[in-house]
């Protein structure tokens, strides 16, 4: 792994976290789906936003 891969990795890690915890935060009020499966599907979207781009 080069030094361009880490980089990419740690803007795609920031990126998972930030929506993450946004698919967190919109599932709380909904109690089928609940906060760990909103910050998976956030977390998802972000990886597949941020792999699409490379």
């Amino acid at each position: 792994m080069n030094q361009n891969d880490t980089g990419i990795d740690k803007t795609l890690g920031k990126s998972m976290a930030k929506w993450g915890a946004l698919g967190a935060v919109i599932a709380i009020p909904v109690p089928f789906i609940g906060p760990i499966i909103g910050a998976a599907a956030g977390a998802g979207y972000a990886y597949y936003k941020g792999k699409k781009r490379v």
